[in-house]
């Protein structure tokens, strides 16, 4: 399976504000240390075509792999993002 989309991550001064669902879902697969770490970086998705914050595009089913600061992604469906108001 080939990538569409190269795209590079980078850090941002503040970090962002990721609802309490979504850092549910990875506990099990980071530690708490680095995902307060990955909170503070972000790529643009070609897909919505924004900033996205990448504990996101981790999440997205387009997300390939992440290799030396850069995001391989398919390109099909993009992820929930930004998270709708109940």
């Amino acid at each position: 399976m080939s990538s569409s989309h190269e795209v590079k991550v980078y850090v941002k001064e503040k970090p962002f504000r990721i609802p309490r669902e979504y850092v549910d879902q990875l506990k099990g697969v980071l530690s708490a240390k680095k995902i307060s770490s990955l909170k503070r970086e972000a790529v643009n998705c070609p897909v919505l075509g924004s900033e996205v914050p990448f504990l996101i595009c981790f999440q997205c089913p387009s997300f390939m792999r992440r290799v030396k600061g850069v995001v391989y992604c398919a390109g099909g469906k993009g992820p929930r993002w930004p998270p709708r108001k109940r």
